[in-house]
């Protein structure tokens, strides 16, 4: 059994431990609030867009998308993980990088590059896949403007054919303690064509053209896409932060209390040694 000593400092440490898990704990539920507002409130506006587009798109005919909805034989993929640039956030980062690595091995006829977006993502799938460019930089300054950048760059590497798929992946926000991976692809546009289409199309009145419509609707579409994605990771982020470190917190409670048990046995049973050493003392005088 460890001395007096050596217990009070551990439990001294834990302690320490403890105030910072706490405090990193509040820190993340008040970002958390913040993050979830913006990602009610963006997420009807994309839905609505994303609907609007499909509605247009289902009207016309041939390649209404243009060059965004080309279909190309598959020979070269850019697949963007959506991480943090922190941890201590549970398996919120492996949980994205897990899927990188199934995803890439889903295309196993093409070259897979990746662009990612998080410092933690970078830091380990670098090892292992051939990384085109990072923007961790977006979530110093997470505005709409900043990811448009990094949607136009990626328009554009599948508009000149330097990749025939490009695909998203990050974690969506369900609340602060579920948050569910999700492989979307990006590029080409998906159809959403059914057999229902003409029974759910919406009659518009167009002005200027449908086609002049979908032509702005799929860059703008495209970019609010993306920057969905990016904050849906970032309320994910945050939710699973505080979910482990209210589960850290738990934990060093556990441990003190363990450790205050296992001191106050330790103490006691010195207590009892220096009792009997006296008792033994004073009968040895006695004789």
């Amino acid at each position: 059994m460890a001395n007096l000593k050596e217990i009070r400092n551990r439990i001294s440490s834990i302690g320490s431990t403890m105030k910072i898990t706490s405090a990193m704990k509040m820190v993340s539920a008040a970002k958390l609030k913040k993050a979830q507002d913006a990602i009610s409130e963006m997420r009807p506006y994309a839905n609505k867009l994303t609907e609007l587009l499909q509605n247009l798109s289902a009207s016309l005919e041939g390649n209404a998308g243009g060059v965004y909805s080309t279909e190309r034989e598959v020979s070269k993929v850019l697949i963007v993980p959506i991480t943090s640039n922190r941890g201590l956030c549970g398996g919120f980062n492996s949980n994205v990088i897990k899927k990188t690595r199934l995803t890439k091995s889903s295309f196993a006829n093409a070259e897979v590059h990746l662009l990612t977006i998080g410092k933690k993502g970078d830091e380990l799938l670098a090892k292992t896949f051939e990384v085109i460019d990072n923007k961790n930089e977006v979530f110093d300054a997470l505005t709409f403007e900043n990811v448009a950048e990094i949607a136009e760059q990626l328009m554009e590497l599948f508009a000149e054919g330097t990749y025939d798929r490009i695909e998203l992946i990050y974690n969506s926000f369900k609340n602060a303690g579920t948050q569910v991976v999700m492989v979307e692809q990006f590029l080409p546009i998906v159809s959403q064509k059914d057999e229902d289409s003409d029974n759910n199309a919406v009659d518009y009145i167009f002005e200027p053209s449908k086609q002049e419509i979908v032509s702005q609707l799929i860059p703008k579409s495209l970019k609010t896409q993306l920057f969905k994605a990016i904050r849906d990771s970032f309320a994910s982020e945050h939710g699973a932060r505080m979910t482990a470190m209210h589960k850290a917190t738990d934990n060093a409670t556990e441990l003190r209390d363990d450790l205050n048990l296992q001191y106050n046995q330790a103490r006691q049973a010195a207590i009892t040694n220096e009792i009997l050493e006296i008792g033994g003392g004073a009968a040895a005088l006695e004789a």
